[in-house]
């Protein structure tokens, strides 16, 4: 079995424009890539019409211990490609870099695991890829439907690494073990339009909005703890859809979003707004969007297996980190022990994302070692 080269596996799937949901022949490019490798490949499409994503699972081997990866093809959209130095799906290497949407998040990692896979032969258990075309968006036909699918026959792992950029300035920064949770309010507060000369004919909506939107942000929701950061509530928009200057509007609409540690629920937290904003006396509408619970993976063998790889290759001790927003692990914890490590990720979702060959390489190497270990 031939070694695969990281980066130019990376290249293939990079120069696949595959923008959330879009496929653009991305998993064909992978099966051609995986088969001889001994993956069996199935393609797995959900969703109709234009909400339709390609996923893939892949395995090698068909007995246990069963080890995955977890990764997704899809990428964002460019934003104006006249400000990039390369085109961003032209996979140009160059001055020591890989150039393209997706170098770092995340088709370069996806790169490196196969390119690992391909130097190792496990004499025992299985090795198997979760590949989805919708972490980027509203992930309802990807990690999920895959994972619903690999309970219904028999593929669950005993482990899974997420392969996401999650070093902030080295390779051996930080290994993720958790995420913190993440829901999004919708608060509106309605009232009567009217002429602002003739105030006693309206009900203003503003002000009582503005007394809510006070009592969420007027303190700290907790100091976090030995595992996460700080809950955190953002307020993200505040709209009256008024252009005139004249007119009292009959209503406004504020979002908000919070990213909570593990001291809470979704349903915990629902509750706290609602008492914070019930004891303002001000009426509103409220609903929420949850799009995951926080979670820590506790240490034992799957992590310390892990931390000691990186320490092997480069000589420091990873962190372990809940920090960042969102992935698709927050759906594979329900099934199996997860973690995440992977490349760089500080020009993910930017203009000119790139990712260093020499890290592409290391990273190669760690995910092989990672395997070895794994079937040791």
């Amino acid at each position: 079995m031939a070694a695969l080269d990281p980066v130019e596996v990376a290249q293939q799937l990079i120069r696949c424009p595959s923008v959330t949901p879009r496929d653009a022949g991305v998993v064909d490019v992978l099966t051609a890539i995986l088969t001889p490798l001994g993956f069996a490949c199935t393609r797995l499409p959900f969703g109709d019409g234009p909400q339709r994503v390609e996923n893939l699972f892949a395995r090698r081997g068909s007995t246990g211990p069963h080890f995955c990866y977890a990764g997704h093809t899809d990428v964002v959209p460019t934003g104006p490609e006249a400000q990039w130095r390369f085109p961003p799906f032209s996979a140009t290497v160059a001055d020591g870099y890989l150039w393209g949407r997706g170098a770092a998040d995340m088709k370069g990692g996806v790169a490196c695991f196969i390119a690992a896979a391909s130097r190792i032969t496990q004499s025992n258990g299985s090795v198997s890829l979760l590949i989805t075309g919708d972490e980027e968006g509203p992930a309802t036909y990807g990690t999920r439907k895959v994972l619903e699918w690999m309970q219904a026959n028999g593929h669950v792992p005993d482990v899974c690494l997420v392969g996401e950029p999650t070093s902030p300035d080295h390779l051996a920064s930080a290994i993720k073990i958790g995420r913190r949770g993440s829901m999004t309010g919708r608060l509106v507060v309605r009232g009567v339009q009217g002429h602002v000369a003739y105030p006693q004919n309206a009900d203003n909506p503003v002000p009582g909005m503005v007394r809510l939107l006070a009592v969420l942000t007027e303190a700290p929701i907790d100091r976090g703890n030995e595992r996460f950061q700080p809950t955190n509530l953002e307020i993200t928009t505040v709209d009256v859809g008024n252009p005139a200057t004249n007119v009292i509007p009959g209503e406004i609409r504020a979002t908000f979003n919070i990213r909570f540690n593990d001291n809470h629920t979704s349903q915990s937290l629902d509750k706290w707004v609602r008492d914070k904003l019930d004891a303002t006396g001000v009426a509103y509408e409220l609903t929420f969007e949850v799009s995951g619970e926080a979670f820590v993976t506790k240490a034992g063998p799957f992590t310390t297996l892990l931390r000691d790889a990186v320490r092997a290759k480069f000589g420091r001790e990873p962190e372990f980190s809940t920090s960042g927003g969102t992935s698709d692990a927050r759906f594979i914890k329900d099934y199996c022990p997860v973690a995440e490590y992977g490349l760089l990720n500080e020009t993910i979702h930017k203009v000119d994302e790139r990712a260093a060959v020499a890290d592409m390489a290391a990273l190669t190497e760690v995910y092989a070692d990672i395997l070895r270990r794994y079937f040791a």
